[in-house]
């Protein structure tokens, strides 16, 4: 039985592509008491694995928490493999407000002790008695109460991009931080406020009005379904956004825009920014906010030291972070002395600049690319990049897609290429191409042709 991904997050991705079908990016949990978490595992990716469903999946004795991509056409068939457990009958699915086909590339279910690591005895307390659920406009409402205090429980680089206004943000970079800090901050406002927590999807308030009940704070409020299920109520409904800014999303999107407001700033240069970025440099990946500018200057690293290791030869980089504990810690916690700019903790509600709104979905899914190639070779010095063309054929005027892990997606109109060294303006299959990029290009970057 296969129990295992057979295929690497770049031949997933170069599939997802080549059937250019809708995915959708969702997530969901449960609390319940699971007898055997590693078979529970295991049954679910014997399900999954047919529909073509990926994500990140975290399961324990004590349920299950999850993040996943499905496409679109199975998505039925994927509910009815969830409905099959009697404790997931009638689950929430958080579809996220933003859609990327690549935003998961693998199926990862680990068992884990815990669904979410929170650092708490749930034997000490009644995990049952948890807080009000709240809808968004009950939500809003609430807000506007003098009496209620609102905190965010996710980690700074989470809530530096985008917050509820007036929000507690602490400056801490896991749950379990947030928990002490908050009981001791609001110590004395037990019986009189109203403590209202959020959360992204809801799951860590799930633990923590019940943990806050338990410690004697007497109105205990959450927010039902989190910013991704408050986001698509205000939209549904036609309400106000008290969200400003970007919802953090533990995929390769990196975060989905609820309101147009850029509250955050680039971490190298101060520009209004809320686009987040892992370091290129594999023996650091840092996560930190780079703007285009920057991540075209710094070829996607946090400080100069990492650009230049990156350059070396790929021997020389492996000897470098040998014994490092990074590994494939894709969120590695954004602080450093490198990022100047870089904010925490308590966080202003005026916006900086604003952003275009997002296409629709739809006029996304029209723009249709096929796959060219492969990227060979990158020569720094002349910027110039080196593709083996393996699928129909590259003229001078195309609109062409660089894409990959770290390189992102990079888009540029063909002007001029070399075609076996020749220059000329056609290449067909089997043909090497080589041309100029205002950007790095690196050995698992693909190359694409736009088709609109």
């Amino acid at each position: 039985m296969q129990l295992y991904n057979t295929l690497s997050a770049e031949e997933r991705a170069e599939l997802i592509d080549q059937a250019g079908k809708q995915r959708l990016t969702l997530s969901f949990y449960a609390y319940a008491k699971i007898k055997d978490p590693q078979q529970f595992r295991n049954d679910l990716f014997l399900a999954w694995n047919p529909l073509d469903a990926l994500g990140r999946i975290y399961v324990a004795y004590e349920g299950i928490n999850a993040q996943m991509s499905v496409p679109a056409d199975y998505f039925e068939a994927f509910r009815e493999t969830l409905e099959a457990y009697d404790f997931m009958k009638d689950i929430r699915l958080n579809v996220a407000v933003e859609q990327d086909d690549h935003s998961f590339l693998k199926l990862t279910i680990k068992v884990r002790h815990k669904i979410v690591a929170d650092g708490l005895n749930d034997e000490t307390f009644d995990v049952t008695k948890k807080g009000v659920h709240l809808k968004a406009k009950e939500f809003n409402e609430i807000l506007e109460d003098p009496n209620t205090i609102v905190v965010d429980f996710r980690n700074h680089y989470e809530s530096e991009v985008g917050h509820f206004k007036g929000a507690i943000t602490p400056d801490v970079e896991t749950f379990r931080e947030s928990l002490p800090i908050i009981n001791e901050q609001l110590k004395d406002f037990k019986e009189t406020k109203n403590l209202v927590m959020y959360c992204t999807g809801g799951i860590r308030c799930e633990k923590a009005s019940a943990y806050y009940k338990h410690q004697g704070f007497k109105n205990v409020y959450q927010l039902e379904g989190g910013i991704i299920n408050y986001a698509k109520q205000v939209k549904d409904e036609g309400l106000e956004s008290k969200f400003i800014g970007k919802n953090f999303v533990f995929d390769n999107r990196l975060g989905e825009r609820i309101t147009d407001d850029i509250v955050s700033q680039c971490h190298q240069c101060g520009k209004p920014c809320d686009n987040h970025t892992n370091c290129a440099n594999d023996g650091c990946h840092l996560l930190f906010i780079q703007c285009d500018d920057c991540k075209a200057t710094m070829e996607n690293c946090c400080s100069t030291e990492c650009l230049e290791i990156t350059h070396l030869p790929l021997v020389e980089q492996v000897k470098l972070r040998k014994g490092k504990q990074v590994g494939n810690k894709v969120f590695r916690k954004g602080k450093s002395e490198n990022l100047k700019f870089k904010h925490s903790g308590e966080l202003s509600d005026v916006a900086l600049d604003v952003v275009p709104k997002a296409k629709p979905i739809r006029e996304h899914v029209k723009i249709k690319k096929v796959l060219l190639g492969k990227a060979e070779h990158y020569f720094v010095k002349a910027k110039v990049a080196q593709f083996l063309i393996e699928n129909h054929e590259l003229n001078i005027g195309d609109k062409i897609l660089i894409s990959g892990p770290t390189t992102g997606n990079q888009e540029l109109i063909l002007e001029k290429m070399l075609v076996n060294g020749k220059e000329i303006t056609d290449a067909k299959p089997g043909d090497k191409v080589t041309f100029e990029v205002p950007f790095r290009v690196r050995l698992s970057d693909k190359l694409f042709k736009r088709i609109s």
